[in-house]
């Protein structure tokens, strides 16, 4: 027999959750102890525990659970399939329609914000950008592009023409790029298109000189122009995420760190293993964990270090944002660990990366 808090231990459940589910009569006790009213479980239920909370992480109606473990305690397949089914096409007409109220809600947010902001069928663009620049700022944020299918409108990068400047921007959801570029030529209203990855390198290959380039917005077309040669395609007919939203960092503590030092502790020190996400069937990948003290000196923590003010984030992705900084010095900005970490430019406000911060167990 288990006792309540063995069977929460082995389950995945609380102590609270497995009280709930007695008082509901989902998952009774054994045993209850008629003095004391302590619960005790028989050894078979323990599989039952599991296979609730699995249920429960699912989003499967209680109703549905007590079915579905009445068919497993009896072994009745085909009743346990039939739910599981039909709780799995709830769920995906339940994410249908959530897509669907979200993007009428988008529109309207984005209409409600930016009521100047043009789309790009709706005007033609044409600017004048010093190739340097164009390169240095597509480099700053190509790492961070997105690559889900089920994002197509990550799987590019925005180019955001408003004045004369021309913002570039690229996220996949847990990190971020955001640079600029001069541009001179045009002084409409804000204009923001999403050019395809394979656009954007092939742009990329065409800025070898120093010589200014000739960059065209024009009915979901964009097209570029240097005395190497000219490259066009269809941007993406997709929204893309409201960056200037997702910049606004709380502030927190920053470091001016030097690029190759950090770069090589980060590559030879601690790491931990992405527990979180091998749990939930995604890729594994390392976990650096750093610290930022009050006087501005940077820590890449050893294991056993678990001062409340670590922050994990994946290695690999810091390690990008390092390269892409470009810089012999990068500011590196914590303020939380639940708060995204920024790398900064010391001398360019306008370039900069968010990684989201990974979950440290325990």
């Amino acid at each position: 027999m288990r006792s309540i808090g063995e069977m929460a231990r082995d389950s995945g459940l609380s102590v609270s959750a497995l009280r709930f589910y007695d008082r509901a009569g989902v998952l009774v006790p054994a045993r209850v102890d008629p003095v004391s009213g302590y619960r005790w479980y028989a050894p078979g239920q323990l599989e039952e525990a599991r296979l609730l909370a699995r249920l429960r992480r699912a989003g499967m109606p209680l109703a549905d659970i007590r079915l579905v473990l009445a068919g497993w305690s009896s072994a009745d397949a085909d009743l346990v399939r039939g739910l599981l089914q039909a709780h799995l096409r709830r769920l995906e007409q339940g994410l249908a329609d959530a897509r669907g109220e979200f993007s009428t809600l988008r529109a309207l947010l984005d209409h409600r914000e930016n009521p100047m902001t043009s789309s790009p069928g709706a005007t033609a663009v044409h600017l004048t950008v010093p190739a340097p620049e164009l390169a240095a700022a597509l480099d700053s944020v190509r790492f961070a592009a997105g690559s889900d299918p089920e994002l197509p409108m990550l799987a590019g990068v925005l180019f955001d023409i408003e004045g004369e400047a021309l913002s570039l921007v690229a996220t996949d959801r847990y990190r971020m790029a955001v640079a600029r570029a001069a541009a001179t030529g045009y002084d409409g209203s804000r204009v923001q298109t999403v050019v395809p990855l394979p656009l954007v390198d092939a742009m990329r290959a065409l800025l070898q000189g120093e010589a200014a380039v000739r960059l065209a917005v024009d009915g979901g077309r964009v097209s570029l122009e240097s005395s190497d040669g000219q490259t066009a395609g269809q941007c993406l007919d997709h929204d893309f995420p409201d960056y200037r939203r997702l910049v606004r960092l709380p502030e927190g503590r920053r470091a001016l760190v030097g690029t190759a030092a950090f770069r090589e502790a980060l590559r030879t020190g601690p790491v931990r293993p992405s527990e979180s996400r091998e749990r939930d069937g995604g890729p594994s990948y390392d976990v650096s964990v750093v610290r930022v003290a009050d006087d501005g000196t940077v820590t890449v923590c050893e294991d056993g270090d678990d001062s409340e003010d670590n922050v994990g984030v994946n290695r690999e992705f810091l390690l990008d944002a390092l390269a892409s900084g470009a810089r012999d010095k990068l500011l590196l900005e914590l303020s939380a660990p639940t708060a995204p970490i920024a790398v900064r430019r010391p001398d360019d406000a306008h370039t900069f990366s968010i990684l989201m911060p990974v979950r440290l167990e325990g």
